[in-house]
């Protein structure tokens, strides 16, 4: 008898999920408020595979589509989104009457409240302007290409443009996007930084070659393996490339590398003697260490008590991760340290479950990309470089604030080698060199303009002119 019942409520809890699934399937709408009267729609896509539920998203505002969490799950109790992979999770209670699931949407150490509400159709939203991004035909040649990194094992996708009536040195630009992974073109909150860029300079008669990053897009690779210098060892096949197509014959092959980018293009000039200049726009100045405070301190978007004791804090988690020591060792340190943190305890939110987010930290701080980062000087690349070196700024950049990073960037280029060297700071822009108000990163995609004309137009000068 107690097999039999055993045997019945197994299959009516399959019976149940499987409703529940058929249920949840289809398009939920949500409204995440991210500034007072401001808001970010959300679309979920949910289906059912192989008995499993899965979510993806669209975040239209930002460009972004069909991202996709770790898990969905849903009980008789509760619905859950496990987005630890893209810096979220949702805790909701579906309401099957009236179509809906409210609930919680945990970033990190800030929670807020988010109703997703059954669509039958995805309302229309308006696409953002984007006034800069060119249309097709372009007046100038394209070619796919891609370029085997055989040390890596990667292949690296790439579009190269090439002006109908190239400049007379024949020079190409390779452009190097920032930290997280990125497309050719750099494709972040709704905008094309790069696409515009490449562009732009194309059309004044600079070749660009721009790529996926690995990992990302059509390239291959694992992109949460890779560190700084694997980035830095992919461009550098990236350079060769070009200095072997020996049908283009291109006289000066410079790197641009915004934030991230910005770094590796000092490292990667100081490899080969095949790099003619650098362009750095929003770079470091500072070890990872120092970026990581300095960011974890001004970025942050949550409240504390004390100041100096988050402060602490975060530098004693820095400090552990940074310690050298096994990966292994670290972890066990790092979990210790949080789980006897008064700091993180006073932050987290009663629901929230404790040891998951601790993981989810522990992962953070011991990644190998992050482990590299934080040991990584930019100053000891541009105090060896030798190239002509132009660094470019925005006052109002929040991510790469100027009056940490403009001065030893500065003061590292006058002790190079490098005898034409620039570093200009740009009233009004911020970290994507954006005309902006405040420069906080949610202005980004309501802002239309993808890069202020001044900063092309200095970019294209000075390669004209300087190289």
């Amino acid at each position: 008898m107690k097999l039999i019942i055993a045997t019945l409520l197994l299959i009516l809890t399959a019976l149940v999920n499987a409703l529940s699934a058929q249920n949840l399937e289809g398009t939920w709408q949500a409204d995440l408020e991210v500034q007072p009267g401001k808001t970010l729609l959300f679309i979920f896509h949910i289906t059912e595979k192989d008995e499993k539920l899965i979510t993806t998203i669209d975040i239209p505002s930002q460009g972004l589509k069909e991202l996709e969490p770790l898990a969905t799950r849903v009980t008789p109790n509760d619905f859950v989104i496990d987005g630890s992979n893209l810096g979220f999770k949702f805790n909701g209670i579906w309401d099957q009457q009236a179509n809906t699931i409210t609930g919680t949407f945990q970033e990190g150490l800030k929670s807020k409240p988010l109703i997703l509400i059954k669509k039958d159709a995805v309302e229309p939203v308006a696409t953002p302007k984007r006034p800069q991004e060119p249309s097709k035909p372009y007046p100038y040649a394209v070619e796919e290409v891609t370029i085997y990194n055989a040390d890596a094992k990667v292949n690296l996708a790439a579009t190269l443009t090439l002006p109908v009536y190239p400049n007379p040195d024949r020079t190409v630009v390779i452009l190097i996007s920032g930290s997280g992974p990125q497309d050719r073109d750099e494709t972040y909150m709704g905008h094309k930084p790069f696409l515009v860029l490449s562009d732009y300079l194309t059309r004044k008669g600079i070749a660009v070659l721009r790529f996926d990053e690995r990992g990302v897009g059509a390239s291959t690779g694992d992109f949460n393996k890779a560190t700084t210098a694997d980035f830095a060892d992919d461009v550098r096949h990236l350079v060769t490339y070009l200095k072997n197509r020996r049908d283009l014959d291109f006289q000066n092959i410079g790197l641009i590398g915004h934030s991230e980018g910005a770094i590796i293009a000092p490292k990667v000039a100081n490899s080969t003697k095949a790099v003619s200049f650098v362009i750095m726009l929003a770079g470091t100045g500072m070890t990872g260490k120092q970026v990581s405070l300095q960011q974890a301190l001004d970025l942050r978007n949550f409240a504390v008590d004390e100041e100096e004791n988050y402060k602490a804090y975060v530098e004693r988690a820095i400090a552990i991760a940074s310690s050298g020591r096994e990966e292994d060792e670290i972890k066990t340190e790092l979990r210790a340290f949080y789980q006897n943190s008064e700091v993180l305890a006073s932050l987290l939110p009663q629901h929230l479950d404790k040891a998951a987010f601790i993981e989810n930290l522990v992962r953070s701080r011991t990644n190998p990309w992050i482990r590299y980062f934080y040991k990584y000087n930019p100053a000891d690349e541009l105090l060896k470089i030798t190239v002509p070196v132009l660094a470019l700024y925005g006052s109002k950049d929040t991510q790469v604030r100027p009056k940490y990073h403009l001065q030893p960037v500065k003061e590292a280029l006058e002790n190079s080698k490098s005898k034409n060297h620039q570093v200009v700071l740009i009233p009004g822009l911020n970290h994507l060199f954006q005309e902006s108000e405040t420069g906080q990163i949610a202005e980004y995609p309501q802002i239309e303009q993808t890069i202020s004309p001044i900063v092309l137009e200095k970019i294209s000068r000075w390669i004209l002119n300087e190289i």
